[in-house]
């Protein structure tokens, strides 16, 4: 494995393009993750490759925004280099999500750098999963994998059959869950209702589904469902943690 230089904001004080926690990390050749950009990332990236280069295995420093990079932010941040020390996985919600193809794809794309989720992708065969950071979990029966799923995940299901899709809805509403979305029609969803009502769910709990999922204004291209669900899930997110607190 070829060294790398990860990089964590240890704390800020005034304005700071991110908070306490955020990390990256810095190989010869590429990055991962991001500090938010601008020169303060652009000034500790030199720095992680001046350690590549000479060795150093540990460093921390306070750096004024200001002052010392010209920034209009205000505030200082203090960073931490450490020399191979794994990035740490964030804690966000459990977000499981069924279906590789291309509305999956592109969910995961922009969903996977938030911190706000940690990801499990299922499907039915490995080959259908681009390389990814994400967790994968082949599973030729997906339902059967909903087991798994903390009570507080939340699902989003979206796989090439409805007859899988419909097995998902039946196993996550015999358990717990945070939220569940299903992409379809409002025909699909129809059905898939009266379906769900003969498998002995109440309408109550299957009201809980959302279906579809996305934003219709925003079209039916993957990237536009992929940006309607991001927006919702993280309003959603929010608003009850919000709930939560007070």
């Amino acid at each position: 494995m070829k060294d790398f230089i990860r990089i964590s904001v240890l704390k800020t004080a005034g304005s700071a393009p991110r908070g306490p926690g955020t990390q990256m990390c810095v190989w010869a050749d590429r990055t991962t993750g991001t500090i938010g950009g601008g020169a303060l990332e652009w000034q500790a990236m030199a720095e992680a490759r001046a350690m590549l280069a000479n060795g150093r295995a540990h460093l921390t420093r306070t750096i004024p925004l200001g002052p010392a990079l010209g920034q209009c932010c205000g505030g200082s941040v203090t960073l931490d280099w450490a020399r191979n020390v794994p990035a740490q996985a964030p804690a966000g919600r459990p977000l499981w999500i069924y279906g590789a193809g291309h509305v999956g794809r592109a969910i995961v794309t922009v969903m996977a750098p938030l911190p706000d989720f940690t990801i499990t992708w299922v499907d039915t065969h490995a080959d259908r999963f681009p390389e990814t950071d994400v967790t994968t979990l082949v599973a030729t029966a997906p339902a059967l994998a909903v087991k798994h799923a903390p009570d507080d995940a939340a699902h989003l299901i979206l796989t090439y059959s409805h007859e899988i899709d419909l097995a998902l809805c039946h196993a996550i509403l015999c358990r717990d869950f945070f939220s569940v979305g299903l992409i379809g029609s409002a025909t699909k969803w129809a059905r898939f209702k009266t379906r769900l009502v003969a498998l002995g769910h109440s309408p109550a709990q299957i009201a809980r589904i959302a279906c579809p999922i996305g934003d219709p204004a925003l079209g039916k291209h993957p990237a536009a469902i992929a940006l309607g669900v991001a927006t919702a899930m993280m309003a959603d997110n929010t608003h009850r943690a919000k709930d939560r607190t007070a």
